[in-house]
């Protein structure tokens, strides 16, 4: 196997989403799949490229097809950014604490009522927050009892319903709209917009950027007060996906930067020089499994005994979002490999195809 074949595969394999939201809004996106009157887009959306991606190893390009260069959403490869501005956070002493529960840093904004009250930073970056409210205009239970294909639990209510709430911190189950609570809480952790703080942070070192966008929904708009010398002012509250339009509008080879710097525990080596962006140790927490999810990190996915991802590496790790847009972190062969727009079903045999070719 070379990858001259596995990229075939890939674009033999494209997601049968059309390519115009604008001509064909039914055939585009995953909010279709949600209860009324929330199945319609708050947010943005726009045409999208064919099947694209890079491969890299050893932090040099090895392959590329497709329109690499080219920004698209991204959906919930967005979580992951998510993940990296809490560590960045963190690494600043903004967060000391991920057990601490979020309304001791930021009351006021829909961790108050006792049940919610309950919930640390912990629980919302992976996923078994339990929160219950409406953000946004959406209510949580929009996403409760969601099925997405690498969770193996057997989902037994139907989509959007009010299945009954557990306990924070002892029930795992993806909701778009928690985490979208979680993107309110780290802009008011912040104190400024998450894509002004994402840029300067990690775009900006790493060279990266170009046609990068971070949107929000007409609904999300609020006013931050004055902190810290920052004068008070209007922002919007960014959605980790694209579920509901918006989202992280970014281009294949800027996810391989942004990749490249995990594999290489936190560091980029950008224009000869060799800065740290996030510690090592966050790096090595966001691949930390959820004890209720195996395959779950800190809003990264996982590859336990190498059953979620078949073919890759049982170390490997990777970001996920609908659409088929992958980028897969690869220890074994220090290789970081992004594909954008294939078709989900086929992802497990890209998976294996390239990681035959790394083999070599």
């Amino acid at each position: 196997m070379n990858f001259a074949q596995a990229i075939e595969f890939a674009q033999a394999h494209e997601v049968p989403w059309t390519r115009d939201p604008h001509a064909e809004p039914a055939r585009f996106g995953v909010h279709h799949e949600d209860p009324a009157p929330w199945n319609r887009l708050s947010g943005p959306v726009y045409e999208r490229g064919g099947v694209s991606g890079v491969v890299w190893q050893n932090g040099k390009e090895i392959q590329h097809w497709g329109t690499p260069d080219r920004a698209d959403q991204t959906f919930s490869v967005a979580k992951t950014y998510l993940a990296l501005l809490a560590g960045a956070a963190h690494d600043r002493g903004l967060l000391p604490d991920l057990n601490e529960p979020v309304v001791k840093r930021v009351p006021g904004i829909g961790f108050d009522s006792p049940h919610n009250a309950q919930i640390t930073w912990l629980h919302l970056l992976t996923q078994v927050s339990e929160w219950e409210g409406t953000c946004f205009g959406m209510p949580d239970t929009v996403d409760r009892y969601r099925h997405v294909s690498h969770d193996p639990k057997k989902v037994e209510g139907v989509k959007g319903s009010a299945r009954p709430l557990q306990t924070p911190g002892t029930y795992w189950e993806y909701n778009d709209v928690r985490i979208n609570q979680l993107s309110l809480a780290l802009l008011h952790l912040w104190g400024r917009p998450l894509p002004e703080v994402f840029t300067e942070i990690f775009l900006a070192p790493l060279g990266a950027g170009e046609g990068f966008r971070w949107e929000g929904y007409e609904q999300s708009w609020l006013d931050l007060p004055a902190r810290q010398g920052q004068a008070a002012r209007r922002v919007q509250s960014v959605p980790g996906g694209t579920h509901w339009g918006g989202g992280v509008t970014i281009s294949a080879r800027d996810q391989a930067r942004i990749a490249q710097m995990l594999l290489d525990g936190g560091v980029t080596r950008h224009n000869g020089q060799e800065r740290r962006l996030l510690s090592s140790e966050w790096v090595k927490r966001m691949q930390v499994p959820c004890p209720l999810a195996s395959f779950y990190g800190l809003l990264t996915w996982l590859n336990p005994s190498g059953q979620t991802f078949p073919g890759a590496s049982p170390e490997s790790w990777f970001m996920v979002g609908a659409g088929g847009n992958y980028v897969w972190i690869e220890p074994a062969h220090h290789a970081v490999v992004v594909v954008r727009w294939i078709d989900s079903a086929h992802f497990t045999g890209f998976v294996s195809r390239v990681a035959e070719a790394l083999r070599g």
